[in-house]
């Protein structure tokens, strides 16, 4: 079915338009016309880019960790669509590799059925660095071996991301990776900056929650802080909750990192798109607890988040000065851009896919489309 969408203002990516047709045909935008033909629907908002998270743990009340299934994964990713998503990596922390293949089924069944929003798979450790483990538990976290190999090589898969400690991990190992079409992150690591930049040479591309589990940038040990900002090429995923970066810290990065090259990640667990503020879950047999918008391990550390990618856009505007345009990008095409989909999803151009928020001008999520489906309406 043809379809002209028309809404007040919509962003495609670079500019605000108003009063500007979109039409969409077979889950692609078509021209930024009138056509012949088309279905004609006003929208009364501002149409943006749908958004695309590469930390998603959780949402609804699923844990990916807790079920591996495809069930689980279609109710994380409707509780994001609430919220603008319309890609997302399903994301499964440190766990046993049988959890981890199982996992990797789920998201290849995934892919197959053609389950909305969902771009591939983000395995975040398990080698990682115990001093900087965060909730994850000890219990997973260890050496690299044939077996995690084997999954992470897999090409029934998507987009592979894995997140790794580079003292854990060999150069050798993360030129393998990224041989095996695996965008390797850092993160959860406590390298000195010399082990930072071997692995960065080595082919890793990204940084997890820029700031959160990583060696701190002091005056003569820059750390995986002073790595990750000093670095012009890779990405960094930066949580703008209010809670895990400080808003002057989270700005300095903004001055300091180039343009395009900070992206918003939730790191979202089960809570987001529940109701219930005080919602509680257990996370290898440790409770969290959620007070308002922050989780805590009943051990004290931070466990997630119960941030979702509208409330990133909008804390990027009101608590980091942002403008709109730019916050909107981070969430959409910087991300897409990571992923090595910015052609097809993360901005509206012809020929690309319908992938659209419909927000409100206190930028709330009013309406979510994928490939031109209306998959959420407030």
């Amino acid at each position: 079915m043809k379809q002209t969408f028309i809404t007040k203002q919509f962003f495609d990516g670079k500019d605000f338009h108003h009063n500007h047709p979109i039409t969409v045909q077979d889950g692609q935008i078509l021209a930024f016309d009138t056509c012949s033909g088309a279905k004609e629907v006003k929208l009364d908002g501002i149409l943006v880019p749908g958004f695309i998270d590469v930390q998603v743990n959780g949402g609804g009340g699923a844990l990916f960790n807790s079920d591996t299934s495809v069930e689980c994964i279609e109710t994380i990713g409707a509780a994001h669509a609430k919220f603008g998503t319309t890609g997302f990596l399903p994301t499964l922390i440190s766990d046993n590799i049988d959890v981890m293949r199982r996992a990797a089924d789920a998201v290849s069944a995934s892919l197959i059925k053609g389950c909305a929003g969902v771009l591939g798979v983000h395995f975040e450790g398990p080698h990682l660095s115990v001093p900087k483990k965060g909730v994850h538990s000890q219990a997973h976290i260890r050496r690299i071996s044939d077996a995690e190999l084997e999954v992470f090589s897999r090409n029934d898969l998507g987009i592979k991301v894995v997140t790794l400690a580079p003292e854990k991990v060999s150069v050798e190992v993360i030129k393998a990776l990224v041989a095996a079409d695996v965008k390797v992150c850092l993160g959860h690591s406590n390298a000195d900056y010399e082990t930072v930049v071997a692995a960065l040479e080595a082919g890793a591309i990204g940084f997890t929650h820029l700031f959160n589990a990583m060696s701190s940038l002091e005056s003569r040990e820059p750390g995986v802080v002073g790595a990750a900002i000093e670095s012009r090429d890779a990405w960094c995923g930066l949580i703008v909750d209010g809670h895990h970066v400080h808003s002057a810290v989270a700005r300095l990065a903004v001055y300091a990192k180039p343009t395009g090259k900070l992206m918003l990640v939730t790191d979202a667990m089960p809570p987001v798109g529940l109701e219930d503020n005080e919602a509680s879950f257990e996370l290898f047999g440790t409770q969290v607890i959620r007070q308002g918008d922050r989780l805590n391990a009943v051990t004290g550390e931070l466990a997630g988040c119960v941030l979702d990618m509208a409330g990133a856009v909008r804390n990027t505007v009101n608590m980091l000065g942002l403008s709109l345009d730019e916050a909107i990008r981070m969430g959409s095409f910087y991300p897409a851009q990571f992923l090595g989909i910015a052609k097809q999803q993360g901005q509206l151009s012809v020929g690309s896919r319908a992938d659209f928020a419909l927000l409100s001008h206190d930028i709330q999520v009013q309406q979510t489309y994928i490939a031109g489906q209306c998959i959420f309406k407030r």
